[in-house]
């Protein structure tokens, strides 16, 4: 009699720990299954025919990008920057001038930029944003962020959006559509992607179909940059 309570008790626990195994696996593929995300964003726009063929591209693909347009570049484009918005893409900030000299002076030469284009792509689209990015990311050559900087911004209810994928085609336009494609594969989520679409971009613009391909077949939702969206920054230590 032993030996059958102690047969029941093995099979009951052995029941019980897979039981346990499956719930394990189960939350495992749950956790895999969290939606992925990617942010496709451009820089130094509006950028005429170039900037219309990366729009055109979107449209054929049915998806929508970020644009951080540089102030001082779009008058004469507004009908562009207005496409932009009217077909679901968002716009940003990126400064009036995009001189380093000019814009990294001080915090309020920094601000007074991207107040300047604000208002400008206001009155071109209607839209008010306050979402922006640093020319050469808010940590570069010639600036680190600060938190006196960061202050600043939010005062004035903007957010801040670095990277996390870098196709390196601002530094190097010319780079070969293929190279741009494989620095832009990410298996990150979110996925930040930095590219350009200012007038020397044009393998940027040669590259993208591949790139939102890429993106489709793992399975990524394609979303646009919003006050809403968690910023993307870091501040470095004793700043």
């Amino acid at each position: 009699m032993k030996r059958i309570s102690k047969f029941f008790i093995f099979i009951l626990i052995f029941i019980m720990l897979t039981d346990l195994s499956s719930v394990k696996a189960l939350a495992t593929e749950e956790a895999s299954q969290e939606p992925k995300v990617v942010y496709l964003t451009f820089d130094d726009g509006p950028s005429g025919k170039l900037n219309n063929k990366v729009l055109d591209i979107l449209k054929e693909k049915n998806v929508h990008a970020t644009f951080f347009l540089i102030g001082n570049m779009i008058k004469g484009q507004e009908a562009l920057v207005k496409r932009m918005v009217d077909e679901g893409n968002s716009v940003g900030l990126h400064t009036y001038s995009h001189e380093k000299d000019k814009i990294y002076r001080n915090n309020t030469s920094f601000v007074d930029e991207m107040r300047l284009t604000q208002q400008i792509i206001y009155d071109t689209t209607g839209v008010k944003t306050n979402i922006l990015r640093f020319p050469f990311g808010c940590n570069n050559n010639i600036y680190k962020l600060t938190t006196s900087m960061v202050t600043a911004l939010h005062d004035n209810n903007f957010k801040i959006y670095d990277w996390n994928v870098d196709t390196t085609d601002g530094m190097n336009p010319k780079l070969a559509p293929y190279k741009i494609l494989s620095k832009a594969k990410s298996d990150k989520n979110p996925a930040v992607v930095l590219m350009h679409c200012g007038y020397l971009n044009k393998n940027t613009a040669i590259a993208l179909p591949e790139i939102i391909d890429y993106y489709k077949s793992k399975g990524y939702e394609f979303k646009v940059i919003t006050e809403d969206t968690p910023e993307v920054y870091k501040l470095r230590k004793n700043r």
